[in-house]
């Protein structure tokens, strides 16, 4: 018997985290998974709650990494309340900065030509890379480091010598944001069947001390060609639009603009995670960028 409660658009949103709206009926069945007398922890609460509702990964696995971040957030914010933890959380460390992420002494090249050939290597959780990866970005980003939400893959990008020159992120996109609903021309139903076909890019990092004219747009146009192809070896889904969101008015969003991304407005200043509407987050302009010629056919499949 299948007990899945499907997200429609006929539901009213209840409450919206991490870029999802939780629909009334999909919250009294959280509710009502808590208030049931089978004691479920929260690691099997997550498991129980995105089968119920029918909330998986597009490689059909569940999204109850995801549900745990979510419920908990859900917790703090007084919507829930779950039960206690039954092991102790041990909190992150902070991010102690080796000599790695120092601006190195060497002298630095300055044309596109001496960096040749750039490597791109995928960064994987198990590997010294990704430590150094989030150094970087913990170091050097705006936005500093935070877990990339859902579905996500990591690059580290180095030159011909092996020295880091920059850094890049992908995640899953934003679950509702209505310039790019408008412009892609989605229902409701097709946006709930197609959004794992578009990505967001929430990190792009060129180290500080590397300043060559037109790099920006040269990497972010071979990530155009690579991202797909990596995309789908790890969820067997080929993504075909990318979004990123630039803060303003601190940054223009000039690389973008460069390599023929489309601007399609400014955000609200809510957040992924606000479900206050309280619109007090930066704002940010809205980029994207088309991986297919048919990308548009595609979305509005369904």
């Amino acid at each position: 018997m299948n007990t899945s409660v499907p997200n429609t658009s006929s539901t009213e949103p209840e409450c919206r985290y991490y870029g999802r709206d939780f629909s009334t009926t999909e919250m009294t069945v959280l509710r009502e998974l808590l208030a049931s007398d089978k004691n479920y922890s929260r690691w099997k609460l997550s498991k129980v709650f995105c089968e119920r509702i029918g909330w998986y990964k597009t490689d059909g696995g569940l999204k109850d990494m995801t549900a745990r971040c979510t419920m908990l957030a859900m917790h703090r914010d007084g919507i829930i309340t779950l039960p206690p933890p039954r092991q102790k959380l041990i909190p992150r460390k902070p991010i102690v900065f080796g000599i790695e992420t120092d601006e190195p002494a060497i002298a630095i090249p300055t044309s596109l030509q001496q960096l040749q050939p750039l490597q791109f290597q995928i960064v994987h959780s198990a590997m010294d890379e990704s430590k150094l990866w989030n150094q970087f970005i913990e170091r050097y980003h705006y936005l500093g480091y935070k877990t990339l939400v859902g579905a996500q893959m990591r690059y580290l990008v180095t030159d011909r010598e092996d020295h880091p020159i920059a850094l890049f992120g992908f995640s899953t996109a934003a679950w509702r944001l209505a310039p790019r609903d408008r412009w892609i021309g989605w229902t409701d139903q097709q946006r709930e069947q197609n959004l794992p076909r578009v990505i967001d890019n929430p990190r792009f990092l060129i180290l500080p001390w590397v300043c060559v004219p037109n790099l920006g747009s040269h990497l972010l146009a071979i990530m155009k060609r690579r991202v797909p192809f990596d995309w789908y070896q790890r969820y067997h889904v080929t993504p075909v639009l990318i979004e990123t969101f630039v803060q303003i008015p601190t940054y223009t969003g000039s690389v973008y603009r460069a390599s023929n991304w489309i601007h399609l407005g400014v955000t609200q200043g809510r957040g992924r995670n606000d479900c206050y509407r309280r619109a007090d987050k930066p704002k940010k302009d809205i980029w994207v960028k088309p991986l297919q010629r048919n990308w548009k056919k595609i979305l509005n499949s369904g």
